[in-house]
């Protein structure tokens, strides 16, 4: 059926309905219109049925009417039988078209050759087909837009289940932690009334695990003995200036003091008594000329 035909089929209907409604309104005169009571029976006039078929059929040989009755290919049992569980679906009944007709072929081809009748299709051989172009292109958009709302349900679906198994364990782990929070208090409620006399429960501490997996990661990440080398050489290759700057650490460092070099020794104790270390220490200028001038 053509867009222009459902069309008017469309308008067709519509306009029967709007006749209905007026006429049960009671805006049409009688006459015009005539209400029928619907038809309940249903009829079966099997032999109305074939003297109509003896009227329309012709005794024409085979090879003119070229009609076949078969059942599908036997090649796809396994797919006819999920075929037929689902009628409404296209793709398992085009399937079982496919198989049918290739049942027929099967089953023609060498009748043909029998009757010495070429069936190879010359190469410029024109068959119109049955459906447009623009009708099978239809089909097809069709079938991929119902393949894609199948795909993106089973999306949604699966999104949906990530989600709800997000938020069991999200709350799993709450109440873990809820339960090991609830058992500390008890155990330091314990210690605190005397009913315990030691913290094992501090050992097992979260933040204490986490702690020790840091330090571990920080020695993994430490460079070996030849990077350190070079690194204290080169210096990263940064910034030289205000490198001998006393810091903090520098200042509270007193592991190169050495105090027999770098503390002075007492001088002296009082006015004219050498310091005790002083023995050979040379005079002075003024000593030195007083005894030059006794000398003389």
């Amino acid at each position: 059926m053509d867009l222009d035909e459902s069309f008017s089929s469309e308008s067709s209907v519509d306009s029967d309905e709007e006749l209905q409604e007026a006429f049960a309104a009671g805006k049409l005169r009688p006459g015009l219109n005539l209400e029928l009571p619907a038809s309940s029976k249903t009829i079966n006039n099997t032999a109305g049925l074939n003297q109509t078929l003896l009227t329309i059929k012709k005794n024409l040989p085979w090879l003119e009417r070229l009609d076949v009755t078969s059942k599908p290919a036997t090649t796809h049992k396994d797919l006819i039988s999920q075929s037929e569980t689902d009628v409404h679906d296209d793709f398992k009944r085009e399937l079982r078209f496919y198989c049918q007709a290739q049942a027929t072929v099967l089953e023609v081809i060498p009748r043909l050759h029998s009757m010495s009748i070429p069936t190879k299709r010359p190469e410029d051989f024109f068959a119109q087909m049955a459906k447009s172009d623009d009708h099978m292109k239809r089909v097809r958009e069709k079938l991929v837009e119902k393949q894609t709302a199948i795909e993106r349900s089973e999306k949604a679906k699966k999104l949906r289940e990530l989600r709800k198994y997000g938020k069991k364990v999200q709350i799993e782990v709450i109440q873990k932690r809820q339960k090991e929070k609830k058992e500390m208090l008890d155990a330091v409620k314990k210690y605190r009334k005397g009913q315990k006399d030691k913290l094992d429960f501090l050992e097992n501490l979260p933040g204490e695990k986490k702690n020790s997996q840091n330090k571990k990661s920080a020695d993994n990440l430490r460079p070996n003995k030849k990077r350190e080398f070079k690194n204290k050489k080169f210096g990263f290759g940064g910034q030289k200036k205000r490198s001998k700057m006393n810091t903090k650490s520098s200042a509270l460092d007193m592991s190169e003091f050495n105090p027999n070099i770098n503390q002075k020794k007492p001088g002296k104790t009082g006015k004219g008594k050498p310091k005790p270390g002083n023995k050979n220490k040379r005079p002075g200028k003024a000593r030195r000329q007083k005894a030059k001038s006794r000398k003389k």
